[in-house]
């Protein structure tokens, strides 16, 4: 109900946003000729003839090629075969005698920081896996929901790999910061210290955050259906552990050696017409990327049945088959969510609400005189509230960029330092909106564990991440001004700040 309450507030607030001339300049920066050319962007009527047609003829196009919609069904399949099977069941048996509560806690926030270099994806496999790992290990799922989510948005800007969007954002900083130095040239890895200190950090105060103030207020639940049991391993299960690691093992190592170049016959799922190696396996046109999900649901797939083999929890291909769908039992009220969420994502998109409200956020920048520490803090500011009307970095970046690097650079600030500042803004606020395609995930998969037989709201689950975006603001706001008054290096062959 609340996604069809913000539909209906998006066309409306469309409506009359149009007929108040709402618009706003863009400014863009040739890549060849470096000049700038102007675009009048103004608000899109969904109320109109020709925003009513959008919306009732586009409208089962943009739920079919819903990027949560696919990709949660085939990575469902892969988890369900594994916690069928019994092989998380067991892995994290193992896991949890061995490992204090907040450790494990711990561990799956630093991985769901750390896993912004596998893109979108993460949204759908982390979540659920979190929420049986909690499970088995005695704790209330939501928690593990909660966190996970937490350490996926407010790690969203955290890269310590160089990534494609990484890729996709310096060659938009480099761009504008030719129009001041014609000669400019940014190094790949020119921040990772800075990032890499952000990481550690940030996933030791958020553990700490879910441990004193999330867990708390979800409580204990009971394991109504699989008790884990205090043994050691048997035969069995010792067996399919070593057939899950040694199929998986093969499985890997083939992976691997196709996406490294230059060897015989290797390199297959790479776009060999790009330049560097992250926009050969991230780009477009690469099959490791399009390909992706598929290679993760079958890894997924291949633990859950040798395990199943070696520990004889899967004695024909009928239990297989029965496995396969475990995980999409009773999701129908979950694809109607994702329907709904669709629907307001793409006439969110097509009023160009955000696109303008970041244009005038941008355009503060040409008319302060902030220097220094101020300017620093209103570009985080700035970056974290354009964040909750535009998720996508590239196309926020694209917009903010040709103001304020040149800005930044008159001011004595190197563009690197710009662009850090710029991904920790967006890291506080990233969770907070629904206008964020794979926010419906984390809302749904709260809903699917929820045993009390209560609805979680948006709202509701937007107020368990309120807290995580308030001490990530402050922590990486204090990591930012420290950086800067010290003039430490951000990186590798980087720049240092001042």
């Amino acid at each position: 109900m609340t996604f069809i309450i913000l539909i209906a507030v998006t066309c409306v607030l469309s409506g009359i946003l149009n007929l108040l001339d709402f618009e706003t300049e863009i400014y863009h920066v040739n890549s060849t000729t470096l000049e700038y050319s102007r675009e009048l962007v103004s608000v899109e009527n969904l109320l109109s003839i020709e925003g009513l047609k959008y919306i009732f003829s586009d409208t089962v196009a943009n739920f079919v090629s819903f990027a949560p919609l696919s990709t949660l069904i085939i990575i469902l399949i892969g988890i369900g075969v594994m916690e069928k099977s019994g092989f998380l069941k067991t892995v994290i048996r193992c896991i949890s005698k061995r490992m204090k509560k907040n450790t494990v806690t711990f561990l799956i926030i630093f991985v769901s920081i750390c896993a912004s270099v596998f893109g979108d994806l993460t949204y759908i496999a982390l979540l659920p896996i979190s929420a049986l790992i909690f499970k088995y290990g005695k704790r209330n799922p939501l928690i593990g929901i909660v966190a996970a989510f937490a350490g996926l948005t407010c790690g969203q800007g955290l890269s310590v790999i160089f990534t494609s969007v990484d890729s996709s954002l310096l060659s938009l900083s480099l761009v504008s910061a030719r129009v001041i130095d014609v000669g400019y040239r940014m190094a790949s890895i020119s921040g990772v210290f800075i990032m890499l200190v952000a990481v550690l950090v940030l996933a030791g105060v958020l553990t700490s955050v879910t441990e004193r103030y999330i867990a708390p207020r979800f409580g204990k639940i009971e394991n109504e259906e699989e008790e884990i049991e205090e043994r050691p391993l048997n035969k069995a299960e010792t067996r399919g552990l070593v057939f899950a690691g040694l199929a998986s093992a093969i499985y890997v190592l083939i992976f691997l050696y196709n996406i490294i170049p230059g060897l015989p016959f290797s390199g297959n799922l790479l776009d060999n017409s790009q330049i560097l190696y992250v926009d050969k396996l991230f780009s477009y046109n690469s099959f490791f990327s399009n390909g992706f999900v598929f290679i993760v649901t079958m890894f997924f797939v291949i633990l859950g049945l040798f395990y199943g083999l070696g520990a004889k929890k899967i004695k024909n291909h009928k239990e297989f088959i029965e496995m396969l769908g475990h995980s999409l039992d009773g999701i129908g009220r979950t694809l109607v969510l994702i329907f709904f969420a669709s629907v307001f994502v793409s006439l969110f998109r097509k009023s160009n609400i955000g696109t303008i409200a970041v244009g005038y956020l941008t355009n503060i920048f040409q008319v302060v005189n902030f220097e220094g520490l101020p300017l620093i803090l209103l570009l985080f500011i700035v970056s974290l509230i354009a964040t909750i009307v535009m998720p996508s970095s590239v196309n926020k970046w694209a917009i903010m960029s040709p103001v304020v690097v040149p800005v930044f650079m008159n001011a004595g600030i190197s563009p690197e330092f710009v662009q850090i500042i710029f991904r920790f803004g967006e890291s506080v606020t990233m969770g907070l909106t629904p206008v964020m395609a794979y926010f419906v995930i984390y809302l749904a998969m709260l809903n699917i564990y929820e045993k009390d037989g209560n609805t979680i709201g948006l709202f509701q689950s937007i107020r368990f991440q309120v807290v995580y975006a308030i001490v990530t603001a402050v922590t990486l706001a204090i990591l930012l001004i420290l950086w800067y008054i010290i003039g430490l290096p951000l990186g590798i062959n980087g720049l240092t700040v001042l």
